[in-house]
């Protein structure tokens, strides 16, 4: 296919003309692929990010579709994969905790409207170009946090892991403390199928890396999940799930944009910020450096500032780009931000499909 005629303004303002012209039909079925594993995989993740975020599950699927898709197309890395994150899940939380009830209707409006103005102020930094100060960051200052990152991960998941209810906690020494704390509730049918799950996981990268291990892990530890439940029943396994969701497409929201309500959330936004788009520009770094790409530090700001603005409206939470999904993406096979998009079709086909027949 011809290149674009050379157009600077256009594409700075519709950044995806740049890449457009790669896609083809090779590059749409790597990308559809790439697609089907990432939505395959947000679906339990979305999930567990919203609980950590104290916000109800399904907001964690709604941050994973519009500003998924808008992150991809406006921002500049080719596999980038923007949505709901376990950092600033917790930041969310730490941050809304002290204003209001986690769950609660306010706490979820006071959500939205921290994504609109964290949003704003990336938006801000990428039209004034600051993105030059993110350029700073030393690559060991990337590498211990995209570690630190991981550590926390594999903490806040233990308490799932497990089985038991440790509640919410934002500190990392509270994770520790809370899921200690709760050792003796441990469900041995529910830490089973976790162990299954990473085994799965395991054996399938050693052996057979072209099948995506992250995707058998999830379809194994699915299915044991759901045959340990119809043989022995959920309330003796310990293994819960969510129940229906109320619907698979994003419901339009209305942040509050009360005096009040913006002085309020002015730090926790400038806070968010901060974290967000260090995690962004961090991951999309390490992905660019495996992939040879260069990237625009503004223009990636500027993605993510619209991908939170639109997630206000489109009941999202702050996002940004994700360790799990971005390494994913890449590994599977992608070629362009379509793959990203396509994650976003392919998790409403999913919860269209699922809904229905089964509880989450």
């Amino acid at each position: 296919r011809p290149p674009l005629p050379e157009q600077p303004f256009l594409r700075r303002l519709f950044p995806f003309l740049a890449w457009w012209p790669r896609v083809d039909r090779k590059s749409l079925r790597a990308d559809a692929m790439a697609g089907l594993i990432g939505a395959v995989v947000v679906l339990p993740q979305g999930v567990a990010y919203a609980t950590l975020a104290g916000l109800p599950p399904e907001y964690g699927l709604y941050c994973a579709m519009v500003p998924t898709a808008i992150a991809a197309l406006f921002g500049s890395s080719l596999h980038a994969v923007s949505g709901p994150t376990n950092a600033v899940s917790l930041m969310v939380l730490a941050m809304l905790t002290p204003l209001a009830v986690p769950g609660s209707s306010g706490f979820v409006s006071m959500a939205l409207t921290l994504s609109l103005m964290s949003g704003l102020l990336m938006l801000a930094m990428g039209f004034f170009r600051l993105g030059v100060l993110v350029n700073f960051i030393s690559n060991g200052v990337i590498i211990g946090f995209t570690s630190a990152v991981g550590i926390i991960i594999i903490v806040s998941q233990i308490s799932q892991l497990f089985g038991t209810h440790s509640g919410h906690a934002s500190q990392f020494y509270e994770m520790l403390h809370n899921t200690i704390a709760h050792l003796n509730e441990v469900h041995p049918w529910a830490l089973a199928v976790g162990v299954l799950t990473i085994i799965a996981g395991a054996l399938t990268k050693h052996y057979t890396p072209r099948m995506v291990p992250m995707l058998v892990a999830t379809v194994v530890g699915t299915v044991s999940a759901l045959a340990i439940n119809f043989a022995v029943g959920a309330d003796y396994s310990g293994i819960r799930t969510l129940g229906a969701l109320p619907g698979a497409l994003p419901p339009l929201s209305l942040p509050d944009l009360s005096g009040d309500t913006l002085t309020n959330l002015m730090a926790p936004a400038i806070a968010v910020t901060i974290l967000a788009v260090t995690q962004a520009i961090a991951i999309v770094r390490a992905v660019a450096i495996k992939s040879g790409q260069r990237i625009d530090t503004n223009q990636e700001l500027i993605g993510q500032g619209l991908s939170n603005v639109a997630g206000a409206f489109f009941s999202g939470y702050p996002s940004s780009a994700s360790v799990n999904r971005c390494g994913i993406n890449f590994e599977s096979g992608a070629r362009t931000p379509v793959s990203a998009v396509m994650s976003v079709l392919f998790l409403v086909l999913l919860l269209l499909v699922l809904a229905p027949v089964a509880a989450l």
